[in-house]
Protein backbone atom coordinates (compact mmCIF):
# COMPACT_ATOMS: atom_id res chain seq x y z
CA UNK A 1 0.00 0.00 0.00
CA UNK A 2 1.31 3.10 -1.07
CA UNK A 3 2.25 5.73 1.55
CA UNK A 4 -0.68 8.53 2.00
CA UNK A 5 0.36 12.59 1.92
CA UNK A 6 -2.34 14.92 3.41
CA UNK A 7 -2.21 18.08 1.33
CA UNK A 8 -4.57 21.13 2.78
CA UNK A 9 -4.82 23.55 0.12
CA UNK A 10 -7.85 25.67 -0.30
CA UNK A 11 -6.11 25.47 -4.06
CA UNK A 12 -7.41 22.34 -6.49
CA UNK A 13 -4.90 23.01 -9.28
CA UNK A 14 -2.22 23.18 -6.51
CA UNK A 15 -3.57 19.47 -5.56
CA UNK A 16 -3.71 17.99 -8.76
CA UNK A 17 -0.06 19.44 -9.76
CA UNK A 18 1.60 18.26 -6.39
CA UNK A 19 -0.42 14.91 -5.95
CA UNK A 20 0.99 13.94 -9.42
CA UNK A 21 4.19 14.58 -8.19
CA UNK A 22 3.61 12.35 -5.44
CA UNK A 23 2.30 9.83 -7.02
CA UNK A 24 5.26 9.62 -9.57
CA UNK A 25 7.54 9.52 -6.40
CA UNK A 26 4.85 6.65 -5.16
CA UNK A 27 2.97 8.43 -2.64
CA UNK A 28 -0.73 8.51 -2.60
CA UNK A 29 -2.35 11.83 -1.76
CA UNK A 30 -5.59 13.24 0.00
CA UNK A 31 -7.21 16.64 -0.26
CA UNK A 32 -8.23 18.76 2.81
CA UNK A 33 -9.95 21.80 2.01
CA UNK A 34 -10.67 23.26 5.47
CA UNK A 35 -9.20 22.71 9.03
CA UNK A 36 -11.81 20.83 10.69
CA UNK A 37 -11.77 18.47 7.31
CA UNK A 38 -8.04 17.94 7.71
CA UNK A 39 -8.75 16.86 12.06
CA UNK A 40 -11.20 14.24 10.46
CA UNK A 41 -8.72 12.40 7.84
CA UNK A 42 -6.05 12.79 10.28
CA UNK A 43 -7.81 10.62 12.85
CA UNK A 44 -9.46 8.07 10.04
CA UNK A 45 -6.48 7.53 7.75
CA UNK A 46 -3.41 5.88 8.08
CA UNK A 47 -0.59 8.83 7.06
CA UNK A 48 2.39 10.06 6.72
CA UNK A 49 2.70 13.26 6.65
CA UNK A 50 0.80 16.59 6.31
CA UNK A 51 1.31 19.25 4.02
CA UNK A 52 -0.01 22.92 4.71
CA UNK A 53 -0.29 24.85 1.65
CA UNK A 54 -0.04 28.53 2.99
CA UNK A 55 -0.75 30.71 0.44
CA UNK A 56 -1.16 34.45 0.91
CA UNK A 57 -4.54 35.83 1.10
CA UNK A 58 -5.81 31.99 1.95
CA UNK A 59 -5.84 30.03 4.98
CA UNK A 60 -2.73 30.11 7.30
CA UNK A 61 -3.31 26.62 8.45
CA UNK A 62 -1.66 27.27 11.89
CA UNK A 63 -4.88 26.41 13.51
CA UNK A 64 -5.01 22.82 11.96
CA UNK A 65 -1.11 22.98 12.83
CA UNK A 66 -1.86 23.08 16.55
CA UNK A 67 -4.83 20.95 16.65
CA UNK A 68 -2.46 18.17 15.22
CA UNK A 69 0.22 18.49 17.71
CA UNK A 70 -2.18 19.12 20.33
CA UNK A 71 -3.96 15.15 19.78
CA UNK A 72 -1.83 12.57 21.30
CA UNK A 73 -3.20 10.40 17.99
CA UNK A 74 -2.04 12.57 15.58
CA UNK A 75 1.38 14.40 16.95
CA UNK A 76 3.78 12.11 15.75
CA UNK A 77 2.62 13.35 12.41
CA UNK A 78 4.85 14.99 10.81
CA UNK A 79 3.71 18.25 9.46
CA UNK A 80 5.06 20.36 6.72
CA UNK A 81 4.75 24.04 5.82
CA UNK A 82 5.16 25.78 2.45
CA UNK A 83 5.37 29.91 2.82
CA UNK A 84 5.26 32.79 0.77
CA UNK A 85 8.76 34.37 0.83
CA UNK A 86 9.25 37.36 3.50
CA UNK A 87 6.39 35.60 5.52
CA UNK A 88 8.70 35.57 8.59
CA UNK A 89 5.91 36.23 10.57
CA UNK A 90 3.83 33.50 9.63
CA UNK A 91 7.02 30.59 9.83
CA UNK A 92 6.88 31.62 13.78
CA UNK A 93 3.17 31.77 14.01
CA UNK A 94 3.43 28.05 12.08
CA UNK A 95 6.85 27.18 14.23
CA UNK A 96 4.70 28.13 18.07
CA UNK A 97 1.82 25.39 16.62
CA UNK A 98 4.40 22.73 16.30
CA UNK A 99 4.90 22.79 12.84
CA UNK A 100 7.95 20.08 12.27
CA UNK A 101 9.64 21.70 9.01
CA UNK A 102 8.57 24.38 6.05
CA UNK A 103 9.91 25.59 2.76
CA UNK A 104 10.14 28.57 1.14
CA UNK A 105 8.14 28.79 -2.20
CA UNK A 106 9.52 28.47 -5.03
CA UNK A 107 11.14 25.36 -3.75
CA UNK A 108 12.17 22.32 -5.73
CA UNK A 109 9.91 19.40 -5.03
CA UNK A 110 12.70 16.62 -5.01
CA UNK A 111 13.76 18.54 -1.83
CA UNK A 112 10.54 17.91 -0.17
CA UNK A 113 10.02 14.54 -1.85
CA UNK A 114 13.68 13.36 0.17
CA UNK A 115 12.05 14.75 3.58
CA UNK A 116 9.34 12.48 2.85
CA UNK A 117 11.02 9.65 2.10
CA UNK A 118 13.23 10.25 4.86
CA UNK A 119 10.67 10.04 7.34
CA UNK A 120 8.87 6.50 5.68
CA UNK A 121 12.26 4.86 6.54
CA UNK A 122 12.92 6.40 9.81
CA UNK A 123 9.38 7.09 11.18
CA UNK A 124 8.86 6.79 14.92
CA UNK A 125 6.37 3.84 15.46
CA UNK A 126 4.20 3.20 18.10
CA UNK A 127 4.83 3.61 21.77
CA UNK A 128 5.17 0.04 22.74
CA UNK A 129 7.70 -0.55 19.94
CA UNK A 130 11.13 0.29 20.94
CA UNK A 131 13.50 -1.34 18.72
CA UNK A 132 17.20 -2.92 19.10
CA UNK A 133 20.26 -1.23 17.65
CA UNK A 134 22.45 1.63 19.22
CA UNK A 135 21.75 3.38 21.84
CA UNK A 136 22.25 6.92 23.59
CA UNK A 137 22.15 6.97 27.22
CA UNK A 138 22.20 9.77 29.66
CA UNK A 139 20.91 9.64 32.87
CA UNK A 140 16.93 8.83 32.42
CA UNK A 141 17.31 9.49 28.43
CA UNK A 142 17.48 6.21 26.09
CA UNK A 143 17.46 7.47 22.82
CA UNK A 144 17.92 4.94 19.70
CA UNK A 145 18.87 7.21 16.43
CA UNK A 146 18.44 4.24 13.60
CA UNK A 147 14.72 4.35 14.66
CA UNK A 148 14.19 7.70 16.16
CA UNK A 149 12.55 6.59 18.88
CA UNK A 150 13.35 7.61 22.66
CA UNK A 151 12.17 7.30 26.12
CA UNK A 152 12.52 9.36 29.24
CA UNK A 153 12.35 8.07 32.46
CA UNK A 154 10.35 4.73 30.90
CA UNK A 155 8.08 6.79 29.25
CA UNK A 156 7.68 6.91 25.49
CA UNK A 157 8.32 10.11 23.82
CA UNK A 158 7.16 10.98 20.59
CA UNK A 159 9.11 13.80 19.42
CA UNK A 160 9.13 15.96 16.02
CA UNK A 161 12.04 15.25 13.38
CA UNK A 162 13.54 18.52 14.71
CA UNK A 163 13.21 18.24 18.45
CA UNK A 164 14.79 14.56 18.00
CA UNK A 165 17.58 15.68 16.11
CA UNK A 166 17.95 18.55 18.42
CA UNK A 167 18.22 16.22 21.61
CA UNK A 168 20.57 13.70 19.89
CA UNK A 169 23.10 16.63 19.42
CA UNK A 170 22.67 17.27 23.02
CA UNK A 171 23.27 14.00 24.20
CA UNK A 172 26.15 13.07 22.22
CA UNK A 173 28.04 16.43 23.28
CA UNK A 174 26.80 16.26 26.36
CA UNK A 175 29.62 17.51 29.09
CA UNK A 176 29.74 20.57 27.06
CA UNK A 177 27.80 23.03 25.40
CA UNK A 178 25.86 22.93 22.58
CA UNK A 179 26.28 26.35 20.51
CA UNK A 180 23.24 27.38 18.44
CA UNK A 181 25.16 27.35 15.30
CA UNK A 182 25.95 24.00 16.46
CA UNK A 183 22.34 22.68 17.26
CA UNK A 184 21.63 24.26 13.45
CA UNK A 185 24.52 21.80 11.63
CA UNK A 186 22.65 18.93 13.84
CA UNK A 187 19.10 19.45 13.02
CA UNK A 188 18.59 21.26 9.64
CA UNK A 189 20.29 20.52 6.25
CA UNK A 190 22.83 21.97 4.66
CA UNK A 191 22.12 25.20 3.26
CA UNK A 192 18.94 25.69 4.85
CA UNK A 193 17.78 29.41 6.31
CA UNK A 194 17.79 29.32 10.41
CA UNK A 195 17.86 31.97 12.95
CA UNK A 196 18.76 31.90 16.38
CA UNK A 197 14.90 32.80 17.52
CA UNK A 198 13.78 29.29 15.57
CA UNK A 199 16.39 27.16 17.49
CA UNK A 200 15.19 28.90 20.45
CA UNK A 201 11.48 27.85 19.71
CA UNK A 202 12.26 24.58 19.10
CA UNK A 203 14.46 24.02 22.49
CA UNK A 204 10.98 25.37 23.90
CA UNK A 205 8.97 22.89 22.41
CA UNK A 206 11.37 20.22 22.88
CA UNK A 207 11.31 21.19 26.95
CA UNK A 208 7.73 20.86 26.85
CA UNK A 209 7.59 17.58 25.87
CA UNK A 210 10.13 16.72 28.34
CA UNK A 211 7.71 17.82 31.33
CA UNK A 212 4.76 16.05 29.90
CA UNK A 213 6.54 12.94 31.68
CA UNK A 214 9.15 14.13 34.63
CA UNK A 215 9.26 17.68 36.54
CA UNK A 216 12.86 17.63 36.16
CA UNK A 217 15.06 20.19 34.25
CA UNK A 218 16.95 18.40 31.35
CA UNK A 219 18.23 21.12 29.28
CA UNK A 220 20.26 24.36 30.60
CA UNK A 221 20.55 27.57 28.67
CA UNK A 222 23.90 29.21 28.70
CA UNK A 223 23.22 32.74 28.19
CA UNK A 224 25.21 33.67 24.59
CA UNK A 225 26.47 30.37 24.41
CA UNK A 226 23.73 27.78 23.99
CA UNK A 227 22.60 25.05 25.89
CA UNK A 228 23.65 21.97 27.36
CA UNK A 229 22.37 18.69 29.05
CA UNK A 230 21.62 18.21 32.56
CA UNK A 231 22.69 14.95 33.78
CA UNK A 232 20.96 13.59 36.82
CA UNK A 233 22.24 10.76 38.45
Amino acid sequence: MKPVVLICSEDAEFYLIFGHILGEAGFGSLLAGKGEEAIRLARERELQAVILDCQPGRAAWSATCARLKGDPRSRPLPVVALIAPGAESQHLDLLKTGVDDSFVRPFAPAKLLARLQARLHGAPGRATDFLDGEELICGELEIRPASNRMRYAGHQLHLGTIEFKLLRQLITSRGTVSSRDDLIRAAWPANTDVDARTVDVHISRLRKALKTVSSRKVIRTIRSAGYSLVEHD
